[in-house]
This record gives structure tokens, sequence and C-alpha cells, in this order.
């Protein structure tokens, strides 16, 4: 994975032409881990300048008590983790639908609101790739946003129609990766 040596930048990118946008939609997606991760960092920037941030996570369950939500939570972060976790785990996929159409109707009511400048819909492609909640009406709602919202999406598979009204899109590549090896996720690094 070593690149060439190369050398560093000694001049300026050109910026002329480019202008400022009231808001921004980023999408994190891909097979690799640290789309939420990454996600949680913009968080911690928006309410560093002291933005109303919102976040609402599709298929973690309230009762995981993960690291981010306890620190998020307690720096001001408005959380539903509104999921039922691993689909794998579900005792009844009808309610696992009916919990992120759920998690869908009040990221959309967040949104039309205008209260928040950063929401994060965290693993919401799961639900648009399972036909829980409908894609065009997720594009309509990104497309529709009050002007001073910016939206974080994240998930593998993120549908081509998201991707393409969004503003950045990271994709995590997979390189390696402990589960790989018979490593289940760690306290602290995973959640």
């Amino acid at each position: 994975m070593a690149e060439e040596q190369q050398e560093p930048p000694v001049e300026s990118p050109d910026k002329s032409g480019m202008k400022t946008a009231p808001s921004l939609v980023l999408v994190n997606t891909g097979h690799g881990k640290g789309k939420s991760s990454a996600a949680f960092g913009v968080v911690i920037r928006a309410r560093a300048v002291e933005w109303p941030v919102a976040v609402v996570q599709f298929l973690k369950s309230g009762d995981w008590n993960t690291g981010e939500e306890k620190l998020l939570r307690g720096l001001g972060v408005e959380w539903l983790a509104a999921g039922d976790g691993f689909t794998w785990n579900s005792e009844d996929l009808d309610e696992s639908r009916a919990l992120a159409q759920g998690a869908w109707a009040k990221a959309k009511e967040i949104i039309a609101a205008g209260e928040h400048r950063l929401i994060v819909m965290d693993e919401i492609s799961y639900a648009m790739t399972w036909d829980w909640i409908d894609v065009a009406e997720v594009v309509e709602t990104i497309s529709n946003r009050p002007a001073k919202t910016s939206l974080i999406l994240t998930g593998r598979d993120m549908h081509d129609d998201v991707i393409a009204v969004a503003d950045t899109v990271t994709e995590m590549t997979k390189v390696k990766h402990a589960f790989d090896n018979g490593i289940i996720a760690k306290k602290g690094i995973d959640y």
C-alpha cells in the first residue's frame, strides 16, 4: 500500500471561482471501517462551533450503551437510537422494518423543522437497501432540506440516487479487518 515518495506541494490550490454553501450533504459508504466514526468526528466539530446537532441511528438500539452516544449526548447532541440491533438477532423482521420506518419519520421531522445545523442518519443505507424506506423520498427530503441544514448519511452500499445528490461522498475500502481474523468488536474502538 506504500506509495511512491512525492515532493510536498509548494503552491496553494487555485480557489478562484469557488463559492461557499449554506449546507452540505456528506455520504460515508463502503465496506471498510470508519463510516459512523467519521460522521461522529464531524459531529464533534459541529458542536465545537455550537451548532445544534441530531443523530438518528437506524439499526443500533438504545440498549447498546455505545461510547459515542454517551460522549455526544454529554455534549448536547440530540440522540435517537431507533433500531433493534443486528437483523440476524431480530426475532421479528417486520418489527425491525417498523422501527426503521419510525426512525425515518423522526429524521424527516427533524430535518423539516430546520432547528439543527447538522443531522446524522447513521446506517440509513441498510433501510433503503432492504426496501424498508423509500429511496425517492429520502432523495426528495435531502434535496428540499432547509438551507442551513447539513446532513451526513452512513452505511454500506449507499443508493446511487443518494450519492448523486450528495456534495461529498467517501467510500471506506476494507483492506484488512480484525473480524476477518476472528476478533470481535472491541469496546473503545468499535463502539
